[in-house]
C-alpha cells in the first residue's frame, strides 16, 4: 500500500494567513488546494513535504473578472468554474476547449488554475494555455507581490519561479481586439494527460494576423512557447501554406522524448498536425465563423 512520509497540517483563513505560515515553516511547507497532483506524488514518495498548507478557506482567490484591459482568474478558481465562465468563453475559447478535455467531474470540481500551473507538469493542459494567452501571474509574499511572465514562470520540470515563501495568487491574461483562440489535444483515454497538446492564439488587423502565438504540451521539459511561430504569423495572411509552415516551425522547436505515450517521432507528427488544427479554428473563431 502506497502512503505518504508523516507531515504536519496546517489551515489558513485568508491569504495572508497563508503566506505568513509559509514564511514561518521554510522551504517543506507546501501549499494544497485540489490536490490531485500533490497528494498522488506523496504517496509515491516523489515529493515528501514536512508540512501542508490547506488553502481552500482563502475565498478572495476565487473568481474570474475582467479588470483595466485585463482577465483575472484567481489562483484558487476551479476547474469547473475555468469551464462554465461565459466570460472565458467570450473572450478565450481556449480555456472551455482545454477544460473540456481535462480529467473528469471529480478532478476539475476540486482542482485549481493556480495548483495546476504550479506543478509545473510538462503535460498540463493550463499551463500551454496560459503560454499561448501570453498569460502573467501575480506572486505574493509579506513583502509585497511581483509579476512574472508565463515565460519566466516555470523555470523547469516541476519547478516555477515562485519562492519558498511566497504564493501565487492570480493570472493575468491581457484583453486584445479581433482575436481567437483553440486548443487541440491527443490523449490515450478520454481525460488523459496529453501525449500531445497544442494552443493557438491570434489577433486581427484587417485581414491580417497583427500577432499570433501557440503553445504546445507534452513535447519537451517545459510548456513550450515558440518565438519563431510568433515571427512567422505576424502581418501574414491565412491560408493553408501558413498553416502548413507554422507547423512546421512548431514540429521543429519541440524536443519529445520515446515513452509509454509513444515514440519521439511520433509526438513531433502529433505537434504540426495539432498545431495546424488549432491555429485554423482560431483564425475561424477570430472572424466569427466558429463558436
Amino acid at each position: 500500500m502506497q502512503v505518504p512520509a508523516p507531515f504536519e497540517y496546517e489551515r489558513a483563513n485568508n491569504v495572508a494567513e497563508a503566506i505568513a505560515l509559509r514564511e514561518r515553516l521554510g522551504p517543506e511547507a507546501r501549499f494544497i488546494a485540489g490536490g490531485h497532483s500533490l497528494l498522488p506524488m506523496m504517496k509515491l514518495r516523489l515529493a515528501n513535504p514536512e508540512y501542508l498548507i490547506d488553502i481552500n478557506d482563502c475565498e478572495e482567490l476565487f473568481y474570474i473578472s475582467e479588470d483595466g484591459g485585463e482577465i483575472r482568474i484567481g489562483a484558487m478558481t476551479r476547474h469547473r468554474e475555468l469551464l462554465e465562465s461565459e466570460l472565458l468563453a467570450e473572450h478565450f475559447p481556449i480555456f472551455r476547449d482545454a477544460e473540456e478535455v481535462i480529467a473528469d467531474p471529480v478532478v476539475r470540481n476540486r482542482g485549481t488554475l493556480g495548483g495546476s500551473l504550479c506543478q509545473a507538469d510538462p503535460s498540463e493542459d493550463l499551463s500551454a494555455v496560459c503560454t499561448t494567452l501570453d498569460a502573467s501571474c501575480v506572486i505574493k509574499s509579506t513583502s509585497g507581490e511581483r509579476v512574472v511572465s508565463m515565460h519566466d514562470f516555470h523555470v523547469g520540470p516541476y519547478e516555477t519561479a515562485v519562492g519558498d515563501a511566497e504564493m501565487l495568487t492570480e493570472i493575468r491574461i491581457p484583453l486584445k481586439a479581433n482575436g481567437g483562440s483553440a486548443y487541440e489535444k491527443v490523449e490515450r483515454r478520454a481525460g488523459d494527460w496529453a501525449v500531445v497538446s497544442s494552443g493557438a492564439a491570434v489577433w486581427f488587423d484587417g485581414d491580417t494576423i497583427a500577432e499570433g502565438r501557440v503553445g504546445l504540451a507534452a513535447v519537451g521539459p517545459n510548456t513550450t512557447s515558440i518565438d519563431p511561430v510568433s515571427e512567422a504569423l505576424r502581418g501574414a495572411t491565412p491560408s493553408e501554406d501558413l498553416y502548413q509552415q507554422v507547423g512546421e516551425i512548431a514540429a521543429a522547436n519541440c524536443s519529445p522524448q520515446d515513452d509509454q505515450r509513444g515514440s519521439a517521432a511520433y509526438k513531433t507528427h502529433l505537434a504540426m498536425e495539432l498545431t495546424k488544427r488549432a491555429l485554423r479554428r482560431a483564425v475561424a473563431r477570430a472572424n466569427g465563423q466558429e463558436a
